[in-house]
């Protein structure tokens, strides 16, 4: 192509008329989505002075949509890794234009959860958040549902058959790939002990349920300990990892279902050696990728963030057009696991 390329050129590249071309560029007549992003992404290709023109006239054909994103714990590495993989989805997801509003609550009680989600559910297309498996929190997804506004479960499930769907991790399973992993490390039957955040977390209790049940089924002569609940805080379970370590001296192995690893992984940091203690955790994080380098910590299971939050707004885009009876009830996301060798 010789010279400065034309609308003719542009037309060509593009297998449309240049009479499109010019509509496009002059925003004169309604063309198709479709058909304008062919003209824009020829434009591009070919280096079309006005290319930047065809991508604005674009993003003005395109549907806003405002989508909410409730998370917890705003201090902790992991989600404020989610919210930025979240932003970015938004701001990268094709066909429209889109804003993030992005939250945190400060505590993990279903009051102040659910008022949050009414609130943020207020000035939002479609909301996402992590919340506790309530009667609350189900009112308030029904709520949200009968003003058009869908929810979406992050994490941890709650109020199954009124939100629209859930994304995350299998937990059952992977409470199983946990004491698969503790078992198989610990070799000889010993004392197991799992945390858990709390008995309203729905993905919690799975994973405890799955846990369980692998040590039942396969490695009967292990004892797993009764469930500790540490509320996902760093100091709560440095204190009950403590007490637990001197009530049960010959401990073999802990898995934290939930937040609050960082405690465990201090305090075995101050009474045990590397791997004298096999702990699985969830989430990559700087705190338990250093425990896995000093060898604290055994696995970390994590949510591959970037496919979740991808997936997670394309789901949130297909519910807000409307189409919430095509979603799939449960989108469950591949882990990835993390040993001392892998990291």
């Amino acid at each position: 192509m010789a010279g400065r390329p034309t609308i003719i050129d542009v037309a060509k590249e593009a297998g449309v008329s240049a009479a499109t071309v010019d509509r496009v560029l002059n925003g004169r007549q309604n063309v198709r989505t479709d058909t304008a992003k062919l003209v824009y992404e020829a434009a591009s290709r070919i280096g079309y002075h006005a290319s930047r023109l065809i991508e604005q006239r674009l993003s003005e054909t395109l549907p806003r949509f405002r989508f909410g994103f409730l998370l917890t714990k705003p201090n902790q590495a992991f989600y404020q890794s989610m919210a930025r993989h979240l932003e970015q989805a938004v701001n990268a997801a094709p066909g429209i234009r889109g804003e993030a509003l992005v939250a945190f609550c400060p505590t993990q009680t279903h009051r102040d959860i659910v008022q949050m989600m009414r609130d943020i559910g207020a000035k939002v297309d479609a909301l996402a958040a992590v919340a506790v498996n309530h009667q609350y929190t189900t009112a308030a997804v029904t709520d949200l549902k009968a003003a058009g506004v869908p929810t979406i479960s992050l994490l941890s499930d709650y109020a199954q058959g009124e939100r629209a769907a859930y994304i995350g991790l299998n937990n059952l399973k992977m409470g199983r790939v946990a004491a698969s992993m503790l078992a198989t490390a610990i070799h000889a039957p010993g004392k197991v002990a799992v945390f858990v955040g709390g008995h309203r977390w729905h993905g919690h209790e799975l994973r405890e349920t799955g846990f369980r049940s692998y040590f039942r089924e396969h490695h009967p002569l292990f004892t797993v300990l009764d469930t500790l609940v540490n509320l996902e805080t760093r100091q709560l379970t440095h204190e009950a990892t403590l007490d637990l370590l001197e009530r049960h001296p010959d401990l073999s192995g802990m898995y934290v279902a939930g937040g609050g690893m960082e405690g465990a992984i201090a305090a075995l940091r101050e009474v045990r050696e590397p791997g004298q203690v096999a702990l699985v955790v969830n989430e990559l994080t700087p705190e338990s990728r250093a425990a896995l380098s000093d060898r604290y910590a055994l696995m970390a299971i994590s949510t591959p963030l970037e496919e979740f939050s991808r997936d997670l707004v394309s789901l949130m885009i297909r519910a807000a057009r409307g189409a919430q009876t095509a979603l799939p009830v449960q989108r469950f996301l591949e882990p990835q696991l993390h040993l001392p060798e892998s990291i």
